[in-house]
């Protein structure tokens, strides 16, 4: 749902000004009538007491909707939440095998040193966002001709994956697992695909890159591992899989669609601010407290003037002119489904 301001919309604009005129209209109407006969005051001072009355049962019914609309918004960000712990999870499985396979002896040699000494701090980000020229150490680097066959790339991409910030320039020694991972970080890799590099290279391109990976030299103890946090992200998925290209390109094809898309959409949704219709309520709500009981209330504890009635009567006639013009197109606009580009 958007999160344009209301009253910016024309659905908005034109309710707003017919209640407006209808407000103003009232209040002189009545100002106009009490001037020129003194029992048209008492009318209004007898009047006061069903209008508080009306704008009360109202409020109320307006107070129960939403206590029953964030009650079942609490109860779908309670089964959001425990969908995302699980997602989450799933992705602190992914980035331990991914910390594993960086800092084994898969890779040719001299390859670990070329990207993290002779272009320490580049990111695999600023590498795929070259054409935006905010970064020079990401245009030299696609300018070399390294020896190592185009597998930096899958470096860069995995170093990535083992970063929770944006700022990061490099890995640390402990990588940590946040029990929420940053949402613009999410963004970014899923912008990028991070974790496709694995389908690239161990299987559509694996002919291509065979010699330059080396999954076999990744220590026995450690593919066991791997194997076994492979069966905690998803057991039906790997139950059948051995520690391989196969394997390996499966892995970053699974992350890559099922897991990094639902996490960022997941994390979107449970950050996302209250409905639109509920601070629509809440905005009337809050007019009618003010100017349907409050008003009329103080003008009969405190002896207010009577023109304080007159403000009250036409603000909340207003009010109601609001909703007749403004609840059909509003919930039209809320609901209706999004424009295809």
């Amino acid at each position: 749902m958007r999160k344009t301001p209301l009253i910016s919309h024309s659905y908005a604009l034109i309710p707003l000004g017919i209640s407006g005129i209808v407000t103003i209209a009232i209040f002189f109407l009545l100002w106009y009538n009490s001037g020129t006969n003194t029992e048209y005051v008492e009318r209004l001072q007898l009047a006061s007491g069903p209008f508080m009355a009306i704008s009360g049962g109202l409020c109320l019914l307006i107070v129960l909707y939403l206590l029953f609309t964030i009650g079942r918004l609490r109860q779908n960000q309670d089964t959001n939440s425990d969908l995302l712990t699980l997602l989450t999870q799933k992705m602190h499985h992914f980035r331990s095998i991914v910390e594993l396979l960086m800092n084994s002896k898969m890779w040719m040699p001299g390859l670990k040193e070329y990207i993290d000494d002779e272009f320490e701090g580049l990111t695999f980000f600023e590498v795929k966002e070259f054409y935006k020229g905010k970064s020079k150490l990401a245009i030299e680097f696609l300018q070399e001709n390294s020896p190592y066959q185009d597998t930096e790339n899958l470096y860069l991409e995995l170093k990535s994956l083992l970063m929770t910030d944006l700022r990061e320039r490099r890995v640390k020694e402990q990588i940590s697992h946040p029990s929420i991972y940053p949402n613009e970080m999410v963004q970014k890799w899923l912008e990028h695909k991070c974790g496709s590099g694995l389908w690239y290279y161990f299987g559509y391109k694996y002919a291509s890159y065979k010699e330059a990976l080396n999954y076999e030299a990744v220590y026995e103890r450690h593919q066991e591992k791997i194997m076994t946090l492979a069966y905690s992200i998803d057991g039906e998925a790997f139950e059948d899989s051995s520690f391989n290209e196969v394997f390996l390109s499966k892995l970053g094809e699974y992350m890559t669609n099922e897991v990094i898309p639902r996490l960022f959409q997941l994390q979107s949704k449970i950050r996302q601010s209250l409905p639109a219709f509920v601070n629509y309520l809440y905005g009337l709500f809050l007019a009618l407290v003010l100017f349907g009981l409050s008003l009329p209330l103080a003008y009969r504890l405190f002896q207010l003037p009577e023109i304080t009635l007159m403000v009250s009567f036409a603000f909340v006639s207003g009010i109601f002119f609001f909703i007749t013009f403004s609840l059909y197109p509003f919930l039209k606009n809320q609901f209706s489904p999004p424009v295809q580009g």
